[in-house]
């Protein structure tokens, strides 16, 4: 997703935040699912599109470059919201996705080519690691 000339000016310079096409996944049922997006940090606001197995959505929330913080909600076209909360600590985005009332589990996106995400994306791939990632980030707290 091309960024307009015009809104260059206020991109985020913090290197965890990086503006452009993002990767990653979020887990549901035990199950790794792929997610691609296209993010624009700017001025403490996120935006973007993105899809996955769910279908197109768009994205809309807030980050905070003094610890990492972010938060947004994930809305697929003519379908429900997801919640997002996490935090970046220069490896991509970790944290935690909820449907209220329906469910709740964990995710990781990264700037795409990043080679970190990757190899960490490469490491959770064994149930055991999923379990063990789940059941870490149930024990963080995000307090915006």
């Amino acid at each position: 997703m091309p960024i307009p000339e015009e809104n260059n000016r206020a991109l985020e310079t913090d290197d965890r935040f990086p503006s452009g096409p993002w990767v990653g996944y979020f887990l549901q049922f035990r199950v790794q699912l792929r997610t691609e997006l296209a993010l624009t940090f700017a001025n403490g606001a996120i935006s973007g599109t993105g899809g996955d197995c769910v279908g197109p959505f768009v994205v809309c929330g807030k980050y905070q470059t003094s610890d990492g913080k972010c938060w947004w909600t994930k809305t697929y076209l003519g379908k429900h919201d997801v919640a997002y909360q996490g935090f970046s600590e220069g490896q991509g985005i970790w944290g935690l996705w909820e449907i209220p009332r329906v469910g709740r589990g964990g995710f990781h996106i990264w700037p795409k080519g990043n080679a970190a995400g990757e190899v960490l994306h490469a490491e959770c791939q064994a149930p055991e690691r999923i379990v063990q990632f789940e059941t870490q980030l149930a024990t963080l707290s995000f307090d915006a």
